[in-house]
């Protein structure tokens, strides 16, 4: 078959290199498609992926919609010149519409609850969404629950081995370093969301920076004072590096779930405008701290920091997570070779995985 797989957010890259490759070993071709956004390309470069631009995304509100017909008329020249039988995609609206404007089948992986807007963009246009089994929406006839994280598709001990010398390339040591998220508030599915308060940023740090180094990855820009903090590795690099941190905290909600599937204590702050943690409208996010203890999260950052403190003078911590991870491991399934079986055998999977 030819499977076009687009890319939307750097985490997909991640999501699905492993079953990009083993569709290719069993004889599958594959197309990949992207936004012009330097993190993406930095990650597809470094796993030498090929792939086609469709353009450059904005943060615009009102310019949204016209990118959404931009990348679509772009997306469609690439699909009927490579013929694809499937689309595949994490709610991807663009693989969702040309799909169906050439009657193939389009399959969206999802985990997020609140993607809202989003969701209405893509899902009626899709054939096949596949959910977590933590997931708490119900969304009907297309939907296809499997017992695992999109985030144990990269980072399983199957597929993931840490690169323990990304350490001395950062100037830090095992289990003596925290990492700290900002991110840009720009996504569809983060309007109306907040995380650490403008300005608290500073202080937020130098609380850390008492138990370890700290290094921050920011998708925003940073004032000249942080910057110093940001990480200065490269992206393929950063699951290593939250493997041997002592804790992640943050705003980056796949970030929060890498960290606590590699078994590294993990907070996450954000929360709605009423000032609900947004945690507690996620499935996996839910799943990973009342059945696993592997991760917290809250509306703001001083409930927040009061965890941290608490983790990192918990000499154990780290010792205690990585036990919480091996429980993990063995209550979840292969997501890598699930995935690969589903679309290698779509659409007979379909059926059967509903049954």
């Amino acid at each position: 078959m030819n499977i076009l797989v687009d890319i939307g957010h750097p985490g997909h890259v991640h999501l699905f290199k492993n079953i990009i490759w083993n569709l290719e070993k069993r004889g599958h071709r594959i197309k990949l498609t992207c936004r012009d956004r330097s993190v993406i390309i930095n990650l597809l470069n470094a796993y030498n992926f090929e792939y086609e631009c469709i353009g450059k995304r904005t943060n615009n509100i009102i310019l949204k919609g016209l990118k959404l017909i931009e990348f679509d008329i772009k997306l469609y020249k690439v699909a009927k010149n490579f013929k694809p039988d499937i689309f595949l995609s994490h709610g991807s609206m663009y693989a969702a519409h040309v799909a169906k404007l050439l009657s193939k089948s389009h399959i969206s992986m999802e985990d997020t609850e609140s993607c809202g807007k989003q969701y209405w963009l893509y899902a009626p246009f899709t054939d096949v969404i596949l959910t977590p089994a933590s997931f708490k929406k119900d969304l009907g006839s297309k939907q296809v629950r499997y017992n695992g994280y999109h985030e144990l598709a990269y980072l399983h001990p199957k597929y993931f081995k840490p690169d323990k010398s990304v350490l001395e390339a950062i100037g830090t040591t095992e289990n003596n370093f925290i990492i700290v998220r900002f991110i840009s508030w720009g996504a569809s599915h983060d309007v109306g969301l907040r995380g650490v308060k403008k300005g608290a940023e500073l202080e937020f740090i130098r609380t850390l920076e008492r138990y370890g180094d700290v290094f921050i990855t920011s998708e925003r820009k940073l004032d000249k004072v942080l910057e110093k903090y940001r990480i200065k590795a490269p992206p393929e690099k950063i699951h290593s590096l939250l493997y041997y941190a002592q804790l992640y905290i943050g705003e980056g909600g796949t970030m929060a779930v890498e960290a606590a599937v590699l078994g590294t204590p993990s907070i996450h702050i954000e929360a709605t405008k009423s000032g609900v943690a947004t945690g507690e409208l996620s499935g996996n996010f839910v799943e990973l701290r009342d059945k696993y203890g592997l991760l917290y999260f809250y509306p703001d950052q001083d409930q927040a920091i009061k965890k941290a403190v608490e983790v990192l003078e918990n000499k154990n911590s780290k010792r205690e997570w990585r036990k919480k991870r091996e429980k993990l491991l063995k209550d979840k399934i292969d997501v890598t070779a699930w995935m690969t079986d589903f679309i290698d055998k779509y659409p007979e999977s379909f059926y059967e995985y509903r049954c």
